[in-house]
């Protein structure tokens, strides 16, 4: 309505300039009549004239939700002062408030009941969906479908919205090549290209093209930066990397997040260099906000600044504020520094005030971007989050994200897809009938037991006798949030029942896995095999009936080698959500033809980690002699993986071939193949191109991504598909962090995974 207003008077004043002033200044005044990013500039600038100084910093403080807000008000302890914070204006942001209801209370103390009242923006983690789930994200990545994951995010961001939510702390768009780390689920896998790209289309999804939509929210690029790459695979640990990997691994999702548009970035809870990333000016200040110009804002992790006391950075409260705001921290989530601290070192001198009006015109910015000055109230339609949570629509879409998630690792003589009629079914597994599981990890807008279990979805296929038996429980009990799992490591009273399930079944379905909460943040794992006595349970069936099809649920690459070897057929299906048992007897059953490629690294042992598919020559990368010792390798392993990245089978069978790399123009490098589908059924295919700098003052990895293709074909179909490769692709960044294009040789690859080996070469020179 303001600003609608606002327009009228301005176009009142062109008309007057028009009639009888300069018609050039008055045409560019109206091109600029519509450009929303003046008129906010504007009102932020206005309104931040109003504010004292505890205002400005208020704004510049996020709290949790601290109290039931529609009951009784707290009266006294840590609630009690949040309360009375949020009253004055002294808080900026709130977390995990959600529903209407609670929404509209905790929005209307701030717009009401504050001198100024400047609204709330509401943060939650909706990392995979908010009620209705998608599948985790590092499954959602297994599909290389670009458009579906971004629709994945939309769906989130309209059933997040239509609670009361207006921001997400998501996408994680950490790289990692260590599956220990338990937030391998919450991102896009190991590939800083696929990243990039996935990076941009789950900001797009959760954005839209219009921010003050009452459908859109603000998303948040994190962790910035190096979080992935934690040593140990241990969650919050000691991150050390080398210019190189910092500047063409962990930062090209982050560059890609900034050219998307994302309105906010969250820093890590990692140092880098010996500085903890919430203080560290280099990454705040110097790379993101100045060398890429990023003018949203910058939120902590939860107790990120306070936490820099115990890295040892820090020696008290006060100085973690003052550091934090030196640095470019722009929002303090819960560590109470800035609004207990930042007052006093202003007064002090210590804090230039001229840094915190920069914080809080970004914070303020993005709330008038999110319409929320037009409309405090925007996200709060209790008629809308009944029509919305939940609907036909949405739940069609996690389907749909579901099916094309499911990576298929193994069809040993076609055993998938199932028969439709007169089989006999044995279902076996702790997973197969669970509901709460397949949800995963990171879904706290969720109810427990809504999931469609395996034993669900395979009931709808009416014609197949169907058996089921547990075999086993994966965990005892949970505790409080189910925050540690006491998982079952020794009742095998359950294995007789499923033996003799698997000796009267004609195939076998086995469900195992991971519980969902086995992965996710501060769930790091040193062993990645299947947990409890899943192992001893598998083996047993397959020691009766060795015609089993292994369905994995899992959020992280697990070391399943005696899988591998002994069943015949492997379903990757990770923890897919709402729908997930339908989408999986879909796959089982062949009315969806699995296309899901891996996105990560599956290593044959633990002790490979970190493995990855880009990794660097040596100088020894081979053997140099017959029986010879002397080269990069393990003395009991094998230096290959169980499953490559970029792996994945059909259920039909694709040939390449014609493979032709030509010259375009000067700036352009072709690259074109022929697809062909030699199979009985239609399918899809993910065709990959990697390339090879064979030469440069930095060393380069031995394949990098550089582009691929969703090609769908029918039986004997063919198709061509050709790739353009441009500076951007064939560059890298120095260890100045400029990127440079190097004249030299090329090796180029295409084909269904890391291990194409369909090949050629180029050349380019120094007029490329």
């Amino acid at each position: 309505m303001i600003r609608n207003v606002y327009k009228i008077v301005i176009l009142a004043f062109i008309f007057v300039c028009y009639q009888g002033c300069d018609k050039q200044n008055s045409k560019e005044l109206a091109l600029h009549l519509n450009d929303d990013s003046l008129f906010i500039k504007e009102k932020v600038d206005d309104l931040l004239s109003q504010m004292t100084l505890e205002e400005k910093i208020g704004q510049m403080n996020q709290y949790n939700g601290f109290w039931d807000v529609t009951g009784p008000t707290p009266d006294s302890g840590d609630a009690a002062k949040k309360y009375e914070h949020l009253k004055k204006g002294y808080v900026g942001s709130m977390l995990n408030v959600r529903g209407v209801k609670d929404v509209m209370e905790v929005q209307k103390i701030a717009v009401e009941e504050t001198r100024l009242g400047i609204p709330l923006i509401i943060g939650f983690d909706v990392i995979h969906g908010y009620k209705t789930l998608s599948p985790i994200p590092l499954a959602e990545s297994a599909s290389w479908d670009l458009e579906s994951i971004k629709k994945s995010a939309r769906v989130a961001a309209i059933e997040a919205a239509a609670a009361g939510i207006n921001w997400t702390f998501a996408p994680m768009v950490d790289i990692s090549r260590d599956a220990r780390w338990g937030r391998v689920m919450e991102g896009a896998g190991e590939d800083p290209y696929l990243g990039s790209l996935i990076a941009k289309a789950r900001i797009q999804g959760f954005q839209g093209d219009d921010l003050s939509s009452h459908e859109t929210i603000a998303a948040c690029a994190k962790h910035w930066a190096g979080y992935g790459f934690a040593e140990s695979g241990r969650d919050y640990n000691t991150v050390d990397v080398g210019t190189s990997t910092l500047n063409n691994i962990i930062f090209p999702p982050f560059k890609a997040s900034v050219e998307a548009g994302v309105r906010t970035f969250m820093n890590s809870f990692n140092e880098l260099n010996g500085i903890p990333a919430t203080g560290n000016a280099f990454l705040q200040r110097e790379i993101l906000k100045g060398k890429w110009n990023f003018d949203g804002f910058v939120v902590s992790d939860w107790g990120s600044m306070i936490e820099m006391i115990e890295h040892g950075f820090v020696k008290d409260k006060k100085q973690a504020a003052e550091i934090s705001a030196i640095a470019g921290s722009d929002m303090d989530m819960e560590s109470y520094a800035y609004v207990e601290e930042l007052a006093n070192l202003v007064r002090e001198g210590r804090v230039d005030e001229a840094l915190i009006d920069d914080a809080v015109k970004r914070i303020l910015t993005v709330k008038y971007e999110l319409g929320l000055f037009d409309d405090p109230y925007k996200y709060c339609n209790e008629t809308r989050e009944t029509e919305v949570t939940g609907s036909e629509a949405i739940q069609e879409a996690v389907l749909d994200m579901a099916r094309k998630s499911i990576v298929l690792l193994k069809n040993e003589n076609n055993l998938l897809p199932l028969s439709k009629s007169g089989q006999k079914i044995g279902l076996i597994g702790p997973l197969a009938a669970d509901k709460t599981s397949p949800l995963g990890s990171w879904r706290i807008g969720a109810d427990d037991n809504t999931a469609v279990s395996v034993l669900e979805g395979l009931q709808r296929y009416k014609n197949n006798a169907i058996t089921y038996a547990k075999g086993a429980d994966l965990t005892i009990g949970e505790t409080l949030f189910a925050i540690e799992l006491d998982i079952n490591k020794d009742d095998t009273s359950g294995f007789s029942e499923a033996i003799e399930v698997a000796k009267n079944s004609d195939v076998v379905i086995m469900v195992l896995g991971e519980h969902g909460f086995q992965s996710g943040e501060a769930r790091s794992r040193t062993n990645l095999d299947l947990p409890g006595v899943q192992q001893e349970l598998l083996e047993a069936v397959y020691n009766v009936n060795k015609n089993i099809v292994l369905v994995l649920n899992n959020g992280r690459p697990l070391t399943i080698t005696w899988a591998d070897e002994h069943i015949p057929a492997i379903v990757e299906a990770w923890q897919l959500g709402t729908q997930s048992g339908n989408a999986i007897a879909e796959v089982l059953y062949g009315d969806y033809n699995p296309s899901g490629k891996l996105p990560m690294t599956f290593p044959r042992s633990v002790g490979q980690i970190p493995i990855y598919y880009n990794y660097k020559n040596t100088g020894r990368p081979t053997i140099p002699a017959p029986k010879e010792v002397f080269w990069s390798h393990y003395i009991d392993e094998s230096n290959e993986p169980l499953y490559p990245f970029g792996y994945g089978l059909s259920y039909t069978t694709f040939l390449y071939s014609d493979l032709e790399v030509t010259k375009a123009s000067e700036e352009v490098v072709e690259v074109s193949l022929k697809l062909e589908n030699t199979g009985k059924v239609s399918g899809k295919e993910v065709v990959q191109l990697y390339i090879h700098d064979l030469f440069a003052t930095v060393t380069r990895p031995v394949k990098e991504l550089k582009g691929f293709e969703l090609v769908e074909l029918a039986p004997n179909e063919i198709k061509s598909v050709t790739f353009k490769l441009t500076k951007k692709e064939l560059g890298f960044y120095n260890n100045s962090g400029d990127f440079v294009l190097e004249p030299g040789e090329f090796k180029v690859y295409v084909g269904g995974s890391s291990k194409a080996v369909l090949e050629s070469k180029f050349t380019i020179n120094n007029n490329f």
